[in-house]
């Protein structure tokens, strides 16, 4: 994707529909003077629902979006004819989008699944017509409910991207052009620390026509779970990666400190990354003999491990075999299947910013004016 196009916060305005109120008509027509109460009940309120769609790759679309207002209901009528009800306003959002209080930072709700729906605002409940309230004791009932109000925030909605490898590992790890050459993805490449600043997906093709779907995280530094670096800013996209796949250079002065730097950033940014499968690929083995493997391998971590070389293909179909076999194994569950064991904290508002929040006004159907019923109409509240 290109770069200005990936979006991972957006902060929009929701606004449900308020209910539709209850018809308070005493039917009078012609040879039935007394009719007695015939009013309708009033439409519900639109609601505002948040649906996944494994389509969408970033919130992009939403980024102009400032405004989701879902419809009103209409208020009931004589001859017991109910009111219509109001539209609901579908948001469309990638799987792993966040929903939080923009005011508060309160956790409301996460999307993890295609087609996985969650009401985010629900709207108000028409009120029930005179009809409801005639009893042997009040043959003619003078009054009706009015519908319940509507519901209205702002939300900031956050992507945390959802694939089964994560790339973790310093700046200039190699970790962008390792996706370049296990998938089509085209990542910016360059010799200078940072050159990725927005995580990048690749579908990586395996035998038999399989796939899985491989995510370059922006590189971390020491003291990134602190706001370092890059932050807080992608630490967040690593959470929804089943399979944490650490990328080390071979030049590097200690692998095995390397590895428990990166990993004592995870852990302190989320424990819950701990209990991920982990694996370690050592890059740039291009400028390593058979020897120099050897001596290497005798102070790695205690995880399984493979020298590969972007350069030259050293290594890189071994661990394709490798990755998939660890997706496939037992102990591993997909992201989109172990919703219940996700850990949701409230979003820390300090470090992003919006534009102002600009007064939005009510419409002309909020305004308490309701449309004259046809003749014979007759209506009070309580």
């Amino acid at each position: 994707m290109a770069e200005t196009n990936f979006v991972d916060y957006v902060k929009i305005f929701c606004r449900s529909g308020k209910g539709g109120r209850g018809s308070a008509h005493l039917r009078r027509e012609k040879y039935i003077p007394k009719g007695g109460p015939d009013g309708g009940d009033g439409g519900d309120g639109g609601s505002i629902i948040l649906r996944g769609n494994r389509n969408y790759w970033t919130l992009l679309h939403l980024r102009y979006q400032r405004h989701i207002l879902a419809g009103h209901g209409e208020g009931g009528a004589k001859a017991q004819r109910s009111g219509k009800k109001g539209e609901s306003k579908v948001i469309e959002v990638p799987c792993g989008t966040v929903a939080y209080d923009a005011h508060t930072g309160e956790y409301l709700c996460d999307i993890t699944d295609d087609g996985q729906e969650v009401v985010l605002l629900k709207g108000g409940r028409g009120g029930q017509g005179n009809v409801h309230f005639k009893s042997a004791t009040n043959q003619t009932p003078r009054y009706a409910q009015p519908g319940e109000p509507y519901q209205e925030r702002w939300v900031i909605l956050e992507l945390k991207l959802l694939a089964d490898v994560g790339l973790v590992g310093f700046p200039n790890a190699g970790k962008s052009t390792l996706l370049s050459v296990v998938s089509a993805a085209k990542p910016k490449i360059a010799n200078y620390p940072f050159t990725t600043l927005q995580p990048n997906l690749g579908i990586v093709e395996y035998r038999g026509g399989k796939s899985f779907v491989m995510a370059d995280i922006p590189g971390i530094i020491e003291g990134a779970s602190e706001g370092k670096g890059l932050g807080l800013r992608f630490l967040r996209h690593i959470e929804r990666n089943s399979l944490l796949l650490f990328v080390i250079p071979a030049d590097a002065d200690d692998i095995k400190e390397e590895y428990n730097i990166l990993l004592n950033e995870l852990t302190q940014y989320n424990p819950e990354l701990l209990h991920k499968t982990h694996l370690l690929a050592i890059s740039k083995a291009d400028m390593l003999d058979e020897e120099l493997m050897h001596e290497i391998a005798l102070d790695l971590p205690d995880i399984p491990y493979l020298f590969i070389s972007s350069i030259t293909g050293y290594g890189i179909h071994a661990l394709k075999d490798l990755i998939w076999r660890e997706l496939n194994s037992d102990d591993y569950v997909p992201i989109s299947a172990s919703r219940d064991t996700l850990v949701h904290r409230n979003l820390d508002l300090s470090f992003l910013e919006f534009e102002s929040e600009e007064e939005f006004p009510d419409d002309a159907s909020d305004s308490g004016e309701e449309e004259e019923e046809e003749d014979n109409y007759y209506e009070e509240d309580f």
